[in-house]
């Protein structure tokens, strides 16, 4: 592919790992959790930096709200949602806040969430219950679950009339499963619950088309896999929900209503938004089809190579469900006793980066550490390679 020029760096896949500013001494196996932004997207950063700082009055007061919409109508084009119902926000926290915070909740109501929700998000629903009398509940959706049994076990976990907002991940964090949010959303819609789809980890990653899934909340982060600055995410509410929506901050833009006042907060650094744009024309410049199968692919080989370094059958190695979308994450369960709790798997994980220089994500799911694994342009194989040599040694110590 011929190269294209973004912020005056040449894009290319003969030149990619130049794009990064990434320690090259050290396996970056952790896209997933903070991403990683290219220097054409941080030069795109300093430079509405040094334009805020030159003349902060001009920057915040003239022509600001202007340029949030353009990209938020530039993210939402990527997404495929409606740019009237959807919102810049920080993070994905920040966007499920947003919706919580925005229920009407009393004493009878339940949120639901699965066993593979995301950490923070299961946190805030168990203040918002603690706060309202409203009851939290997780159903329990196996790792090697088909997409029908997903479906009908959170299906069927629903109490309508009583569960007032269902949480899905799109790709779980934790797990890397991927839901059938789709057909969850319609199977959901009959029984009239209300879903928000923690999709933090879909924009860049997935060919996301929010308008097709169908639900009535949905959150994106453009800092993992969209190649934004952080914090840069999405929340986008369907029509019948806006009205209700109520920001975390009362600002001067409260009397706009959603959008504008769930993304306005005063004098708050917005050039990671407005540089967000940069990030998606620097995937496109890569081509967006060649970038997901490359990370899938290498995520996958990843998977297998450790997979085996530690004696694991592949019928142990939890594949992707949900059709043939290409995930650029996997998952690596773990030996029994090395990392079955929060403590031990954060253990593991600072060991591994110290003595491995391999960056990866590490969670206790169900009683047992599961190493994580991402995959993204800058990754080869053998840094892979390099973590199943040495990993083996470590975890037995740990044991």
């Amino acid at each position: 592919m011929e190269g294209r020029i973004v912020e005056g760096v040449e894009v290319s896949w003969g030149r990619v790992r130049e794009m990064f500013s990434l320690d090259r001494s050290v396996a970056h196996l952790n896209h997933g959790s903070f991403g990683a932004v290219p220097i054409p997207v941080q030069r795109a950063q300093r430079r509405l930096r040094d334009e805020m700082d030159a003349n902060p009055m001009a920057f915040f007061s003239r022509g600001l709200l202007e340029r949030l919409a353009h990209s938020r109508r530039h993210l939402a084009g990527f997404l495929r949602a409606d740019p009237d119902g959807t919102a810049l926000v920080a993070n994905a926290t920040a966007a499920v806040q947003v919706v919580l915070g925005s229920l009407r909740l009393g004493a009878g109501d339940e949120i639901l969430l699965t066993d593979h929700g995301y950490g923070a998000v299961r946190l805030a629903a168990e203040h918002l219950c603690r706060r309202t009398g409203a009851r939290m509940r997780e159903v329990a959706v196996p790792l090697g679950a088909s997409d029908d049994d997903a479906v009908a076990a959170v299906a069927e976990a629903a109490m309508p009339g009583r569960t007032r907002l269902a949480i899905v991940d799109h790709v779980a964090s934790s797990t890397a499963k991927l839901f059938p949010v789709t057909r969850i959303v319609a199977a959901m819609k009959e029984l009239g619950v209300p879903v928000l789809v923690d999709a933090a980890h879909a924009p860049g990653m997935l060919d996301v088309d929010v308008e097709s899934i169908g639900t009535d909340f949905w959150l994106g982060n453009l800092h993992k896999w969209g190649f934004a600055p952080r914090p840069t995410a999405v929340l986008v509410v369907a029509p019948p929900h806006r009205t209700a929506i109520e920001p975390l901050v009362v600002s001067l833009q409260h009397a706009s209503g959603f959008p504008g006042a769930v993304e306005f907060g005063g004098t708050l650094d917005y050039t990671a938004w407005l540089a967000a744009p940069t990030g998606v024309h620097t995937l496109r410049a890569l081509g967006l089809d060649a970038v997901r199968r490359h990370n899938a692919d290498l995520a996958a080989y990843g998977q297998a190579t450790i997979g085996e370094a530690l004696g694991l059958d592949p019928t142990e190695l939890p594949t992707p469900t949900a059709g043939s979308e290409p995930v650029s994450m996997r998952v690596v369960p773990l030996p029994p006793g090395v990392a079955d709790d929060a403590p031990a798997a954060i253990a593991r994980r600072q060991e591994i980066a110290a003595e491995l220089a391999c960056e990866v994500g590490l969670d206790a799911w169900a009683g047992r550490g599961h190493l994580r694994l991402s995959a993204h342009v800058y990754n080869r194989p053998e840094e892979y390679d390099r973590l199943a040599a040495g990993l083996p040694a470590l975890l037995a110590r740990a044991a």
